[in-house]
């Protein structure tokens, strides 16, 4: 017994170890952002007027509530498309499987250069229908995203008994919607979260896309400010990440409670 507490009592040190060492690696790099976005480039002291410009610099603003918009439409528009398609396969043509899983992942091996040239026909109607908006970008990020979503619902999807449910789903009377919205999705909740972070994640992190089309996202805005305004340029990264981690455990204590 002496021994076997002793060996736990190590492997707990050593969890504690590689805990503070992971910490400590993710949290420096993001203590130097602090602390150059918050440094006074022009005398002593500390400020806040880079964290202040996010709000009071009206592109850079405009900008942020453009790629959150873009966002949040991409993973509407992702989930809406993708979660019923891969249903139907499972359950109605799992002879396409093997099809739609290789057009999911096949923006995977196309570089973002390409797939702007490839599509610039195409966004000269959606841009006649829809405007020069940049929320029309929804359409190429719904592209980009597939893989990455695709790969998450798979594994939820892979998880439950998926042609048991919508049976007896179906059999106590439950239309399709509501089989998907009220029985499928409670059990693949997980994964719904999963791919809707990952997809904000490359949406707010894109860069190359944007800016070969000429819209004005928050990291086209990014680079663009980081030219004139090193600080204000490192605030806005920040605040990104710092979104994106909030982002990530809230919709983590959502998935529980959900479970719950």
């Amino acid at each position: 017994m002496a021994a076997v507490s002793r060996k736990s009592a190590t492997t707990r040190a050593v969890r504690g170890t590689l805990w503070v060492l992971f910490g400590l690696f993710f949290l420096f790099p993001l203590y130097a952002m602090a602390d150059f976005s918050t440094r006074n480039l022009l005398g002593e002291g500390r400020t806040l007027q880079a964290w202040a410009n996010l709000v009071s610099d009206e592109a850079l603003f405009d900008s942020i509530i453009t790629s959150l918009l873009l966002a949040v439409l991409t993973v509407a528009v992702m989930l809406v498309l993708l979660l019923p398609t891969m249903i139907w396969v499972r359950l109605r043509a799992p002879w396409a499987s093997g099809l739609v899983e290789f057009l999911c992942l096949l923006p995977l091996t196309i570089p973002a250069l390409v797939i702007v040239v490839g599509l610039r026909n195409v966004y000269l109607w959606v841009t006649y229908f829809l405007g020069e908006s940049a929320l029309t970008l929804t359409f190429v990020y719904v592209v980009v995203v597939l893989p990455f979503a695709y790969r998450a619902l798979d594994g939820a999807l892979s998880s439950i008994d998926l042609q048991t449910l919508s049976e007896a789903s179906r059999s106590l009377g439950a239309g399709w919607l509501t089989t998907i919205t009220r029985v499928i999705v409670p059990n693949v909740w997980s994964g719904v979260l999963a791919a809707a972070f990952i997809s904000i994640a490359v949406v707010l992190g894109e860069f190359t896309i944007a800016s070969l089309t000429g819209y004005n996202t928050l990291q086209v805005q990014i680079v663009a400010i980081g030219k004139a305004d090193g600080p204000t340029s490192v605030a806005a990264s920040l605040a990104v990440l710092l979104f994106g981690f909030v982002l990530l455990l809230g919709l983590s204590l959502f998935g529980r409670k959900k479970r719950a």
